[in-house]
């Protein structure tokens, strides 16, 4: 086991995000860290030390840093935030019901920001879906574009054109196939109801 349990690229990526102007992001699963309450990044971290994933102290590095990035956010001016979460996301159910509603609840309450951007990509999209890895864009106030994408062993952070350009087209083309932020916040809500 690792002693970290941040992934090989990730802090370089984080470094970046503080900075961003944008952050694109596409998250299959579970909901991206920056969008996660308190209690749901806890229920991950530490289900990862049951299965013996990671260390108690590595679930507190995790949760450290992501505390870190969410309070980055809360910089003026805001940075843009662009997430479309693959529908298993709000579907999963993550530490019981009161963590859930407590999520999906935190997920409306983001749509509404003037700053962000949420959709969901429907299982419906199939073969459509564009990513099939999480990935994260950061746009830099010079205009510049990263991309960092991960699988469950590795983080992998680039700055290529060549592979950063297509990247990006791929995540608009997944914007545009992506259910409407109106028609996602519907189906947050309808979920929170109880509704299939």
């Amino acid at each position: 086991m690792r002693s970290s349990a941040i992934l090989e690229g990730f802090p370089e990526y984080a470094a970046h995000e503080k900075r961003a102007a944008e952050i694109r992001l596409f998250e299959l699963g579970i909901i991206p860290g920056l969008l996660q309450t308190p209690e749901y990044a806890a229920a991950i971290a530490t289900g990862a030390v049951r299965r013996g994933a990671i260390t108690e102290q590595q679930a507190e590095e995790r949760l450290a840093l992501l505390a870190e990035r969410q309070a980055a956010l809360e910089r003026a001016p805001a940075p843009l935030i662009y997430a479309v979460l693959d529908e298993s996301c709000i579907r999963r159910p993550v530490g019981g019901p009161g963590v859930m509603d407590g999520q999906l609840d935190r997920l409306v309450a983001f749509a509404a920001l003037p700053t962000t951007v949420l959709q969901v990509a429907p299982y419906a999209l199939g073969e459509r879906r564009t990513f099939d890895l999480p990935v994260r864009l950061a746009t830099m106030p010079d205009r510049t574009v990263i991309v960092y994408a991960e699988s469950a062993t590795q983080g992998y952070l680039e700055r290529d054109s060549r592979v950063v350009l297509p990247m990006m087209t791929a995540y608009h083309q997944l914007q545009a196939e992506a259910r409407s932020q109106v028609e996602s916040v519907a189906m947050i809500e309808q979920l929170r109801k109880g509704a299939p």
